[in-house]
C-alpha cells in the first residue's frame, strides 16, 4: 500500500514516478480528500475534547447540587455534531484507502525509465544451443514422446491447460522437488507447504487485490481465491505481526500450483505450454531489514539462476524497466531462457524487491533491540523457477536427432536414474 505521507510531502515527485508507470491516479483528488479528513479530524478532536470538559462540569455541578441543565445542553450539541462529523471521516477513510490501494508501487532510482522496450541485459550464461538438424518445437516434441497430451487437459478444463503423463509427469514432479532441495540445503530457505486457496485479505496485502481482480479465480459465494502464485500465501504468513528482529532474515521456499485467468493476453501462445492458466511454480519469499533488501535481492536472483545453471540451461537476465514491471515491484530482474525449438527466450523466473510497499499493506513489522520502534519489514519474491516453461526449454535444448529428449544430469537421481526419455 502507498505511503500517503510520502505524497503530503513529495507530490510532485511521485506524479512523475508513477508516471514512468503508467499509473493512472488523480493524486489530485487524493490530496483534496486527505485534507478534507485532517481538517474533520481535528475539528472531531476539538469537539471531544470539549465534551470530555463538559461532562467534567456536569460531575462536577451535580457534586455542588448545582443545576447542570446549561451544560448539557451544550454537551449535547457538542455531541450532535461529532455525531454529524464520525460518519463523513469513516467514507472519507474508505474512499482514501481504495484510492490508496490502487496506486502502484514506485520504481526504485536505478529502474530504467521507460517500457519493454528499454528493459536491459545486465548479464547472460551459456550459449543458445546449435543443432546440425531441424529442432522441434515442444509441442510436436511431447505429442511424439506421448508425455503431454493437450487434446484431453481440453476436454477436462478447456484450452490453456495442461495434462501431463507417464514421463512427462515425472519430469515434473522432479523439476520441483530438485528446486526444493537445492533452496533448502544450499540456499538456506525454508521450506513451506502453503494453501492453494486463500481469503481476499490475504490477496489484497500483496497487491493482487484490488488492482487484478479481473485476473484472479474466485469461488462463487465464498471469500476464497484460487492463489496466482505461492508469494501471497507465504508473505502474508506474517500478516498482522511484529517479527522479532533477531529472526531476520527470513527465507522461505514454497511448491505450489499457480492460477491465473491471463484476462489480459487473450490469443497469445494458445498452443502449448508457454501460457497457460495453471502451472506448477517453486516460489522465494525473503522478509529483510531495508537497509539489505537490496543485497538480498541481488543474492534472490543468483539463487534463482542457479536453477538454470544446474540444468544447463542458456539464459540472460533482464532488468525490467518501470513501465514493464509488476503493480507492487520496486525493482525487478526477470530470467529468461532459450527454447531453440521454437528461436524463443521465454520468462521463467521474476525476482522482486517491493521495499515495504506489501508489508504496508498487510502490516508486517519488526522489532528488536536494534529497533525498538516497530517498524515496516521489507519483502521480496522470487521464482525459484516456474514450469512448465523449465520444461518446455528442456525439451527444446535436450532433443536429440531421434526425436528423443536427454534428461539433465542434475535430475536424474529424482527419476530413478533414467537418462533420456524415448519415444515408445
Amino acid at each position: 500500500m502507498f505511503d500517503i505521507k510520502l505524497i503530503r510531502e513529495n507530490k510532485e515527485l511521485v506524479v512523475e514516478k508513477l508516471k514512468t508507470k503508467n499509473a493512472k491516479v488523480d493524486i489530485d483528488i487524493l490530496v483534496k480528500k486527505d485534507e478534507e479528513r485532517r481538517q474533520l479530524i481535528v475539528e472531531l478532536d476539538e469537539l471531544r475534547n470539549q465534551k470530555n470538559l463538559a461532562n467534567d462540569e456536569i460531575t462536577r455541578s451535580l457534586k455542588a447540587k448545582q443545576d447542570p441543565k446549561e451544560k448539557i445542553a451544550s454537551m449535547k450539541n457538542i455531541s450532535n455534531r461529532i455525531a454529524e462529523l464520525e460518519p463523513k471521516v469513516k467514507v472519507l477513510d474508505s474512499e482514501l484507502e481504495l484510492i490508496l490501494l490502487n496506486i502502484p508501487n514506485l520504481p526504485h532510482n536505478s529502474v530504467p525509465v521507460g517500457g519493454a522496450d528499454k528493459n536491459t541485459i545486465v548479464r547472460s550464461w551459456g550459449t543458445p544451443k546449435k543443432f546440425d538438424f531441424k529442432p522441434k518445437d515442444h509441442v510436436e516434441l511431447a505429442e511424439a514422446l506421448d508425455i503431454v497430451d493437450f487434446k484431453r487437459s481440453t476436454k477436462l478444463s478447456g484450452s490453456n491447460f495442461i495434462l501431463f503423463k507417464g514421463d512427462g509427469a515425472r519430469l515434473e514432479r522432479a523439476l520441483f522437488n530438485f528446486m526444493l532441495d537445492l533452496h533448502g540445503r544450499e540456499h538456506g530457505y525454508k521450506e513451506i507447504f502453503p494453501p492453494f486457496l486463500v481469503n481476499s485479505a490475504t490477496m489484497t496485502g500483496t497487491g493482487q487485490l484490488p488492482k487484478m481482480a479481473d485476473d484472479m479465480y474466485k469461488i462463487v459465494d465464498e471469500d476464497l481465491y484460487l492463489i496466482p502464485t505461492a508469494e501471497v500465501p507465504v508473505t502474508n504468513i506474517f500478516r498482522d505481526e511484529i517479527i522479532p528482529e533477531e529472526q531476520l532474515p527470513i527465507y522461505y521456499a514454497a511448491y505450489t500450483a499457480c492460477f491465473r485467468k491471463e484476462a489480459g493476453s487473450y490469443g497469445k501462445d494458445t498452443k502449448g505450454m508457454v501460457r497457460v492458466h495453471q502451472f506448477d511454480k517453486v516460489e522465494l519469499v525473503k522478509f529483510v531489514r531495508p537497509e539489505t533488501s537490496y543485497e538480498e535481492h541481488e543474492k534472490l536472483v543468483a539463487n534463482a539462476e542457479k536453477v538454470f545453471q544446474l540444468l544447463g540451461l542458456p539464459y540472460h537476465v533482464l532488468l525490467l524497466a518501470s513501465g514493464d514491471m509488476s503493480f507492487a515491484a520496486a525493482k525487478c530482474y526477470d530470467i529468461e531462457a532459450h527454447a531453440p525449438g521454437s528461436d524463443r527466450w521465454l520468462e521463467v523466473s521474476s525476482c522482486s524487491n517491493f521495499e515495504d510497499f506489501q508489508a504496508r499493506r498487510a502490516n508486517i513489522r519488526f522489532k528488536g533491540k536494534n529497533t525498538p520502534k516497530a517498524t515496516l519489514i521489507h519483502t521480496l519474491n522470487g521464482s525459484g523457477v516456474a514450469l512448465a516453461r523449465t520444461v518446455v526449454a528442456i525439451l527444446e535444448n535436450y532433443q536429440t536427432v531421434e526425436g528423443n529428449v536427454v534428461i539433465p544430469e542434475v535430475i536424474r537421481p529424482y527419476m530413478g536414474g533414467q537418462e533420456i526419455i524415448k519415444k515408445g
